[in-house]
Parts: structure tokens; sequence; C-alpha cells
């Protein structure tokens, strides 16, 4: 049977073989995946190993019955999948008290085989649609996510650039830059809504063309013009190292999302430190971007938790409750590894956090033929 025709998994306990034998071969004809087991524990077994679509469980076994797998099931915080019991009795208050143990239906022994094919068509086909539905709300809500928290970098911009504006206190000359920023915040803004509308739920970031490039010069040049006027008004200083001629296989504007989440983090947890931003060569075949600050660095027992999503470095404020999401990192490091590189955190050699961004190499570019 090829994997495409499965319509669904069920999980079939009974005492009996020939039991087994004789619902293994009806699910099996109508092209479900079965797997069987005789007893309680064994069941438990297989239900941990491999969620099915649905459990046909016999109410009366030796040992533990029918209601002692369901309670098992329970107490173990086992997947809970529908349970439709098989039993011989008939009896109303083992009835009522199967569904009070989270049955969904049951089916008298012996039973009729169509009408076993039609409950457990019926009950895996709500299973397989309440899957489909939790899947698509999941990935409804990480696009909202990204979408929110990519737009918090540009419009802080935004609000920083106005506030400086709105002060009274800029000397003429330098009000076009202030206006820049505000505009090229607002373009970048709309650019990551444009993607992520494109790609829907490709939106995790890797570049959709196979050509994709971009120099870190150019990145690292756009760093600067967006968050140079933020570290100069604070006092502080955005250094710019050895960049050099290094040309990565990623998206232009993703890259420049990567290295803004880096940069907006160290100007958040390292306040009045000086940040410095510069390009090594990695392994063969890859270049590096550093990001490094003088702040407070991460402890030790929080470094595990940095790429977790919803997970906060220690805020350095208390007006900074709240501020982080706790997805920038988590984020980036998926956006990375979708390009083929690789994200991590070092301390720095004498005080302070470093990140690091690896990216393959993107290949040289073929000349037009004379």
């Amino acid at each position: 049977m090829k994997a495409g025709n499965i319509r669904g998994r069920v999980l079939v306990v009974d005492d009996q073989p020939a039991n087994l034998r004789v619902v293994s071969a009806l699910l099996e004809r109508e092209g479900f995946e079965v797997a069987v087991a005789g007893d309680g524990e064994a069941a438990l077994a297989a239900l941990d190993a491999m969620p099915p679509d649905l459990m046909l469980l016999d109410m009366m076994m030796p040992g533990m019955d029918g209601f002692g797998v369901m309670e098992e099931i329970r107490l173990r915080l086992l997947p809970r999948v529908p349970v439709v019991f098989l039993t011989a009795a008939q009896e109303r208050s083992l009835l009522l008290r199967a569904f009070e143990a989270g049955a969904v239906d049951y089916v008298v022994k012996p039973f009729i085989p169509e009408e076993l094919l039609a409950r457990v068509n019926a009950h895996v086909g709500l299973k397989l649609a309440r899957d489909r539905l939790e899947q698509v709300a999941r990935e409804r809500q990480e696009l909202v996510n990204l979408v929110a928290h990519d737009l918090k970098n540009p419009l802080t911009s935004v609000v920083f650039a106005s506030d400086i504006l709105a002060s009274g206190t800029l000397r003429e000359e330098r009000v076009p830059r202030y206006l820049q920023v505000i505009r090229e915040s607002a373009e970048d803004g709309l650019g990551y809504i444009r993607r992520y509308l494109e790609t829907q739920a490709n939106a995790r970031g890797a570049a959709s063309a196979r050509d994709a490039r971009v120099a870190l010069a150019d990145v690292v040049e756009w760093i600067v013009g967006r968050y140079g006027l933020q570290f100069e008004d604070s006092g502080c200083r955005l250094r710019v190292g050895a960049i050099g001629a290094a040309v990565v296989a990623m998206d232009s504007r993703v890259l420049r999302q990567v290295a803004g989440n880096l940069i907006s983090n160290a100007m958040k947890y390292a306040p009045g430190s000086d940040v410095d931003i510069y390009a090594l060569a990695g392994l063969p075949g890859y270049w590096q971007l550093w990001v490094a600050d003088r702040g407070p660095g991460v402890p030790h027992d929080r470094q595990h938790q940095l790429f977790t999503p919803f997970s906060r470095i220690a805020e350095t404020s208390p007006a900074q409750a709240g501020a982080s999401s706790g997805l920038g990192l988590s984020l980036a490091k998926q956006i990375v590894s979708n390009a083929g590189g690789q994200l991590w955190y070092e301390d720095r050699e004498g005080g302070g956090a470093c990140f690091v961004v690896e990216l393959p190499e993107a290949p040289a570019q073929a000349q037009p033929a004379q």
C-alpha cells in the first residue's frame, strides 16, 4: 500500500488474537494502516511511540482493562486520541462509564463489519480534519508573530527619528537625514509585509530565489545608515571593522533583518556600550558576520535558552519588561538555518556578548559570453 493511499492509522487493542486478525484484515482492506496490541501495557507503549488517528479498545481485558488504559493515558500525559470501545457488554452503566472515561463511541461485539467501518471512517475523518485545522491555525499564528516582530525594528526607527524631529533641538542641516530614516524604515516595513504575503507559509525568511546573494559590506553600510543616528544620540559608537568583499548566498532584505535584530538587541541589553560589527572568514566556503558589545553578556545558565521561542534575555530595566516578544533570536536562527548557515552566541573575551552569523559564500556569477 502506498503511503499516499493510507486513510489513517488505527491502533486495535484486544486480548483475543482472533479478534485482532479479523479487525486488522477488515481495516487494511479499506486502506487503513493498522497497529495491534494484545494488552493494556502494549497499547500504552504503542500510543507513546506513534500516536494513531483512532484507537479501537477492548473494554474487558484481563489485567489492565479498557478503563485502566484510559486512566493511564491521563496519568502519563500520553497523546489523547479518539477512542472507540469494543465491548460485548450492553449494560447502560458500563456504556455511560465509557463516555465518562473519554471514549467517543462504542461498538458492540460481535460487530457488523459495515457498522464498524462506518464508525471508524467517521471518527478518523473528524480527527484528520481537526488536525488540518489546527495546523492552519498554527501556521497563521506563526505568520502573525513573524510579521509583528519584524515590523518592530523599522517602527522603532520611525518613532526615534520622529521624536528627534519633534523635539525642536535638531540642527536644520540634519533634518533631511532623519527624514530619510523615517522613509527607509517605512519602506522596509512594507517590504516585510509584502514578502510574507507573497510567501505565505514559507514565511521563515529563506530566500526563494536560488541565486540570492548580498555583499556583507552592503549590509553593514545599511546597518550604519539605519542605526548610526541612534548610537550617536545615546553617546555610543557603532564601530565597523574589516568587512572585505565577502558575498554570501542570502537575500539582502532578509540578512538586513537578521543583522538589524542583533544590533537592536545589543542596544537594548548593553545600553551605554559601543558595538562592533565586522566580518571574518569561517569554514571553507563560509563567511561570518560578528556583532559584539561590551555589555553584561548572557549568564551561562541562560545561554541554552537564547534561541528558544518566547524566551527573553534578562531585562535591563522595568521599562523594558514586555518590550521584547522573545521571538527575535529564535526567528533569526531559523532564517539563517534555512539559508544553509548557522547563528550562535559566544562570550566576548574581556566581557560582553558576541553573536555570529555564518553563511555560505555565494557562487561566482557567470560572466556573459563575449
